[in-house]
């Protein structure tokens, strides 16, 4: 596309957009009496008009049928989760018997790091991206010492080389191959939540499994973001949360998808509940933990209706769009023309001052834009905010931008990038 800097442009672009009534399903936050500049769909994604009837109808399903809502009414309670399975499944590259919906992100990557995290004297190491969100960090120090092993000895961590702020993939298998005797697990994100880097998960993958270790994967910022293919990619297992691009609201239920190679394995190790239990003799309640086949049998608790209605409502809308080969197009283009405006301002400058950390190459990065400001950082984002445009701010000088292509638009980018023009003059 050859990007223009002027208004007229993006709304062209917005005009002539096959997505462009998607953005009337979603409820825009108000900045003086307009729709506000939302670019932050990368830490919350916006509310669907419809959240509010998918979960007006569970409540009155509630009050209507009250325990009987398991079994009777329009979307029995007992299997509503499975309703959804489909959906995400197509989002993230899998058969639907490999993904299901259930607790909250973290407590997923511990309940799988009990499965695929089983050290040895000899393989007990894990490897991780540097720099990854310190819920990983935690949660692998923690997995670590529950084993009754040291973080020191146990975790390694790559960072990009002196001078690179992103990591090379080449470096990433080189350090796979150099610990291939000791690898227990590699754990990475499928987007760096601070540089937006979209890790070449297949790679990886590939690498891990000649290594003899589990590859998997917290896609916190890459599922509904980017395609994945998990299943074809013979990832062992990833989690992610659903309430930045999937839109499920704030804390919104996780997901997880466990590969099919891995179902009869039954040595793998896992923290059982009633939910996991096979459903055809669920109800017998007998002894002994018989699991449900598929990623279901890695559930504990009971499924939490109002938060999968929310997360429905958002799903839907994802079918009607025809999932993420159509979105993909529409965000490769939306943050290519933020990035195009950005280096604009640097040229009329004469500096670099807005300098992106993202990668340029869009195979390599999904919305996300991370933009490290070189003057006056933490004042351009107060004068962004005051002017209607909701970002994201991470210490010490980086705001991260995140067009969404199912509710943002191009004339929301060129009013941002406009924005942070002024604020050069203003701040």
């Amino acid at each position: 596309m050859n990007y223009q800097n002027d208004l007229a442009f993006a709304r062209r672009q917005d005009e002539q957009d096959s997505l462009k009534n998607f953005r009337s399903r979603f409820l825009i936050p108000q900045h003086n009496g307009e729709d506000a500049v939302y670019l932050c769909g990368n830490s919350l994604g916006l509310q669907p008009v419809s959240a509010q009837q998918y979960l007006a109808d569970q409540l009155n399903t509630w009050k209507n049928l009250a325990v009987e809502g398991w079994f009777q009414g329009d979307d029995p309670w007992l299997d509503y989760h499975k309703s959804i399975t489909g959906s995400i499944a197509g989002l993230v590259g899998a058969q639907e018997n490999e993904v299901t919906i259930m607790n909250s992100l973290t407590v997923n990557l511990h309940l799988l790091m009990v499965s695929f995290y089983k050290p040895d004297n000899k393989r007990f190491k894990i490897l991780m991206e540097g720099g990854a969100f310190p819920s990983d960090q935690y949660a692998m120090e923690s997995q670590v010492r529950f084993h009754g092993l040291d973080p020191k000895d146990t975790i390694i961590e790559i960072f990009p080389r002196d001078g690179e702020v992103t990591l090379r993939t080449e470096d990433i298998l080189k350090t796979i191959d150099e610990n291939k005797e000791e690898l227990a697990l590699v754990l990475f994100g499928g987007i760096n939540y601070y540089t937006g880097q979209f890790f070449d998960l297949k790679a990886i993958t590939d690498a891990t499994h000649a290594a003899g270790a589990y590859a998997g994967f917290d896609l916190a910022h890459a599922a509904g973001n980017v395609p994945l293919q998990l299943h074809d990619w013979g990832a062992d297992f990833a989690c992610w949360c659903s309430y930045k691009y999937m839109n499920s609201g704030p804390g919104g239920i996780s997901g997880i998808f466990v590969h099919e190679k891995h179902f009869a394995d039954k040595e793998l190790n896992r923290f059982a509940g009633w939910w996991g239990y096979r459903r055809d003799k669920q109800f017998l309640m007998a002894p002994g933990f018989d699991p449900e086949v598929g990623a279901a049998g890695w559930q504990i608790s009971t499924s939490p209706i109002p938060l999968l209605a929310l997360f429905k409502a958002s799903m839907a809308i994802f079918d009607d769009a025809g999932g993420l080969d159509t979105l993909r197009q529409k965000s490769i283009h939306l943050t290519g023309y933020l990035e195009f405006l950005i280096q604009g301002i640097n040229k009329e400058q004469g500096e670099v001052i807005y300098k992106i950390i993202t990668p340029a190459d869009p195979v390599a990065r999904g919305c996300q834009l991370s933009v490290v400001c070189k003057r006056n950082a933490k004042a351009i984002f107060n004068y962004l905010a005051q002017n209607g445009v909701i970002g994201d701010w991470r210490e010490p000088d980086v705001i991260r931008l995140s067009p969404v292509p199912l509710y943002n638009t191009f004339e929301d980018v060129y009013q941002a990038a406009r924005l942070m023009a002024d604020a050069l003059k203003a701040v």
